[in-house]
Formats: structure tokens, sequence, C-alpha cells
């Protein structure tokens, strides 16, 4: 039976019309029916029993029982539907079975039906997108455009591209500073430590060692600084931006299933106008409208994101560039004083000396 039906399934042929509808030699109701009746017509292969019978036949279904040893006791059967189950003398324990059997069958072919139904408005939905898709990509299906919008939305992703380079150049010289930080700090060291071994050059030794530590805590101030200015400049790029980016996304992607929609209306609109076509027309409008309204909602979504990554941009640039300024200009004009300043300006903390070392529990 089972080849039977998977036989008879592979046959069927689903054309697709100018409007993106499954349609068989009949109407799409027909489809329904018999692919809900290929998909719920197989045997349950929860039941221990085999139902005989071919697909489309006149047999019913009988559900065997077995010899029971033990006591005799007398069974005969009750019809449900075209079922034949067997039941004791008082036909209550075997019978609320068979009812529970039928109840989760029934259930399971529910779900069976709904999630075809759900694979067939999914399938629809994407031959709509990527029909519409493809006739803008070769200029022959409108679009719908917002010029303003499509303006600060390229705007945006510009800033966006000059922005990751702006923070690129920043850690590079975040790296490039600390190595030298660090190769100051040795220098310091070996300097101190010849001082000490060489009484010859004790004092030469010396104020060079002494410079060089100097040269390293004001580096470390500066690496702080650097650090901050790298960490706003990371998150206004990958967390801020990005997520305004998520939004124009769904945003785009809601303008192409508005436009899908709106030239199946209007294509509908173009035909006969019989019993069939008109209902056709009222499911297209329905579904016109939903997507026309979600269109909207994301557009005025995106707008008012925009208006308020402006604003927040502005507000995070113009603190971190006085920020890289002022602490530059004071560390490469040597004053210490002006560079602590600025960073107790900007509330940056400076982690203590062997905070970024891991602890020796952590190197185990």
């Amino acid at each position: 039976m089972t080849d039977s039906i998977m036989s008879k399934a592979a046959t069927m042929e689903i054309p697709i019309n100018s409007n993106g509808d499954t349609r068989t030699l009949g109407e799409d109701d027909g489809l329904e029916q018999d692919l809900q009746q290929v998909m719920v017509s197989g045997p349950n292969l929860n039941e221990t029993s085999i139902v005989s019978g071919g697909y489309g036949g006149t047999t019913e279904g009988i559900i065997p029982t077995s010899s029971i040893k033990g006591p005799a006791v007398h069974l005969n059967t009750e019809f449900l539907g075209n079922r034949r189950i067997p039941v004791d003398g008082q036909g209550s324990s075997m019978h609320h079975s068979s009812s529970s059997s039928m109840m989760a069958e029934e259930a399971t072919r529910g779900v069976a039906v709904e999630k075809f139904d759900m694979m067939k408005k999914w399938g629809m939905n994407t031959y709509k997108c990527t029909k519409q898709m493809i006739s803008e990509r070769f200029g022959r299906g409108s679009r719908t455009v917002d010029l303003e919008l499509e303006a600060q939305i390229e705007v945006l992703r510009d800033t966006k591209r000059k922005y990751e380079n702006v923070l690129r150049l920043a850690r590079a010289l975040t790296n490039h500073f600390y190595s030298m930080v660090q190769t100051q700090h040795a220098l310091g060291d070996t300097f101190a430590d010849l001082s000490q071994k060489s009484p010859e050059l004790r004092d030469e030794f010396g104020y060079n060692a002494e410079t060089q530590k100097l040269l390293c805590k004001n580096g470390e101030t500066l690496l702080g600084a650097i650090n901050f200015f790298v960490s706003s400049i990371n998150t206004l790029v990958n967390k801020t931006m990005e997520d305004t980016l998520m939004t124009i996304k769904m945003y785009e992607n809601a303008r192409l299933e508005f436009d899908a929609y709106r030239a199946d209306l209007e294509e509908l609109n173009m035909g006969p106008r019989d019993a069939v076509t008109m209902a056709r027309i009222e499911a297209a409008q329905q579904q016109y409208q939903i997507q026309k309204d979600k269109y909207e909602r994301l557009r005025s979504d995106v707008t008012i994101k925009l208006k308020f990554l402006e604003e927040n941009k502005v507000k995070v640039m113009h603190k971190q560039l006085l920020l890289f300024h002022n602490a530059i200009s004071a560390y490469f004009a040597g004053n210490q004083q002006q560079l602590e300043q600025t960073l107790k300006q900007f509330n940056i903390k400076l982690k203590p000396p062997g905070a970024d070392k891991p602890s020796w529990l952590e190197e185990q």
C-alpha cells in the first residue's frame, strides 16, 4: 500500500501560473485534499498490527486480536466509524484505550496538515519575492523607492566603512605604542642595573634609567586614553551602527515583500473578473495590506533610528576626538601633569600594574 501511495504522489505535477499560485489539473482545494489524503492515509507505524487493504479500496482496517491465556473471556466487537475495535464483555478498558489511540492519531494528522499549510505559504511567499527580485534585477519590475531615506542609508554605510578604518588604525597604533612602552620599561631596568655595576658611569646610566621610567609611566597613561578611545569607537561601529543596519535589513526585506504582493495584485486586477478571480483578488488585497503595514512600520523605525544614531554619533565623537587630541599633545609635549589631567577630565581610570597578567591559579 505504501508503494502505491508513493507512486501516486510522485506522479503529481504542480504547475505554477503567472500569479504564482500552485495548480493541479483541477483547483487548489482538490490538490490540497489529495495531498492531505496521501499524507494521512498511510499506516500508523506506532501500531503493532498491520492494517490490510489498498489505497482507496473498500476493505475495512481490522485490528486482529491474539489469543488470551488464562480464564476464558468472551469477546465481541463494537463499531466506531469504519474501524472494528475488539472489547471485553463490559466494553470499558479496551474501548478507552482505542479511543485514546484514535485521538492521538487525529492529533498527528492535524499536525501534518498544519505543517503542510505552513510549507505551502512559505513556498508561495518565497516564489513571489524571488520573482520580484529577479524582475527588479533585470529592470522589468517596478520597486518602491524613498529617495531621502535611501540617501541616508547610503551615508550611514559609507560612514561605517570610514569609522571601521579609523578603528583599525587606532588599534594598530595601540599595539605599536604598547610595544614601545614595553621596550622602554626593559631599557630602563637595564640602565638601572648597569648603574649599580658600573661605578665609572653610575650617573650617566642613572639619569637615563630615570628618563626611560618616566617615559614608560607617561606611555602607560597615554595607552589608557587610547584604549578608551578604541573601546568607544568599537561600541559605536559594531553595536550602535550595526543595530541600525539590522533594522535597515529588515526594512529592505519588507520592501521587497510589499512590492512582490503589490505586483501580484496589479496582475490579478488586469485579468478577468469572474467569481474565482474576484475571490483571489480579495485574498491578494488582504495580503497586500498586511505587507504595506509592515513596510510602513519598518520604514518609520529606520527613520527614527537614523535620527538618534546621528545625534549619538556626534556626541560620542566630539568627546573621543577631544580626548585623543589632548592626550597625544600632552604626551609628546612631555607635560605629565596635563596628561594626567586629561584622564581625570574624561573619568578614565588606569589599571594598576600587573592587572592584565593572569594569576598563578589561572596559569596552571
